[in-house]
């Protein structure tokens, strides 16, 4: 059986897939705040399970520490029915109690965190790990907030190392981003029933994440992770390049560290002209190398502007998402009607 696993993006989201990574290997991650963004992702995987599913291919839809509505719910039934896919839900949010009472593949249970339901449920099937069990019970302790259990501290530390590790960008390197959540995931498990552990793991959260990124020899954080960073953009650019007046360029979106990303990939890539950045904010950030003026490809396509190497602006009809292509498709569609717009005031 393949699995296609949908969890949270919070500490409780990522150990559901770290507990279902340890016991199977079959499975694609996804990640998904609430409202639309579980829509779009729901689409994403159908998608991905037509375009890769084999002859006679078992599929189960997990979604973990997210709760559904009753329109989604209906959506979700009757698609997977549709295609011959299990659904199961795991999720510990008393909102969705409706939805539980109407599906049979909706569990609920509001007195324990969603990675502990999956542990539980997993653990049963497969077998007992002491380990995992005992970083879960601190996950648990953090996500239902029992102040007083003597694993909360930790667990505080755990719910922070997951919220601040931004370091790889989920919507562009899906893979990647699960990875590096999986690996701080297992280096925190190293700090169970240590003396002070919370503080231990505290003073130690900058070197696990600079252990991660260190390749061939030591630099800082922000230099490891932008060098990383732009290997990744490198191997997959053909997925991520776009022209402008024939100008070729990268696209990127919620990338961070612009300047120091973009201003690398173009020295390393003399090819390419331009590399710009969409952020959730809808925001544009364009650095160029001196073959085009991105201040004026600013203005033009979102009345922005900036320096002739370094731009910026505003894409007020921009529609933030999770999926690469859609954000991709937003800007080529950008490019041509202003290119329509161009060639419509020529003519007149």
């Amino acid at each position: 059986m393949k699995i296609y696993h949908l969890s949270h993006t919070d500490l409780d989201g990522y150990t559901c897939q770290f507990i279902v990574n340890f016991y199977f290997k079959n499975v694609i991650f996804y990640n998904s705040n609430y409202g639309k963004e579980i829509n779009d992702n729901f689409s994403n995987i159908i998608k991905d399970i037509q375009d890769t599913r084999k002859e006679n291919e078992k599929i189960l839809l997990l979604i973990t520490d997210l709760n559904l509505t009753l329109s989604q719910c209906k959506e979700f039934d009757e698609v997977c029915k549709e295609k011959d896919i299990k659904i199961l839900l795991l999720d510990h949010h008393q909102s969705g109690l409706e939805c539980m009472q109407k599906y049979s593949w909706y569990f609920l249970d509001s007195s324990r965190c969603a990675a502990k339901i999956v542990y539980d449920f997993f653990s049963k099937i497969c077998f007992n790990d002491q380990k995992m069990k005992d970083f879960i019970d601190i996950v648990n302790a953090v996500d239902i907030w029992l102040s007083k259990d003597k694993d909360f501290e930790l667990g505080k530390v755990c719910l922070g190392l997951i919220a601040n590790a931004k370091e790889i960008n989920r919507v562009m390197f899906k893979k990647e981003h699960t990875s590096y959540m999986f690996y701080l995931l297992d280096r925190a498990k190293t700090f169970i029933q240590k003396e002070r552990s919370y503080i231990l793991l505290d003073n130690a959260l900058h070197f696990i994440k600079k252990d991660y990124f260190t390749k061939e020899y030591d630099d800082t954080l922000a230099n490891l992770v932008s060098k990383f960073i732009v290997e990744k953009l490198q191997n997959h650019k053909e997925d991520f390049t776009i022209f402008y007046e024939n100008h070729k360029g990268l696209l990127t979106s919620n990338i961070g560290n612009t300047s120091i990303i973009g201003n690398e990939f173009l020295i390393n890539n003399l090819d390419y002209d331009f590399f710009l950045d969409i952020s959730s904010k809808k925001t544009l950030s364009i650095r160029a190398n001196g073959n085009l003026d991105v201040s004026l490809m600013a203005k033009k396509l979102v009345g922005g502007g900036g320096h002739k190497n370094a731009s910026g602006g505003l894409f007020a009809n921009f529609k933030d998402s999770t999926n690469y292509n859609y954000i991709k498709a937003q800007f080529i569609d950008l490019i041509k009607s202003k290119a329509i717009k161009k060639e419509e005031n020529v003519q007149k």
